[in-house]
């Protein structure tokens, strides 16, 4: 079964990226598509402005601000596996 991976909307390359490598990717338009995520890739850009820190999923979360979709998709290779 192909591990689902979450991805901010404005992400697209990391979308395509994930997409070419088996993964299933879902459109993270608010916090409750996180839901059943292996792993969650954010652009950072609305990282915890206020201070507040509620975990909405198990696995990891990959902030891709100033990385290339490459270097996305190894963070989330790496975090995937170290989960199985």
């Amino acid at each position: 079964m192909a591990k689902k991976i979450g991805v901010e909307q404005s992400l697209t390359a990391v979308q395509q990226e994930l997409e070419q490598m088996g993964y299933e990717v879902v459109p993270l338009k608010q916090e409750a598509d996180a839901n059943g995520c292996d792993c969650c890739v954010i652009t950072g850009s609305d990282q915890n402005m206020m201070g507040v820190q509620d975990a909405a999923i198990q696995g990891s979360v990959i902030n891709a601000h100033g990385m290339s979709a490459q270097e996305v998709c190894q963070m989330v290779e790496q975090k995937v596996n170290q989960q199985a």
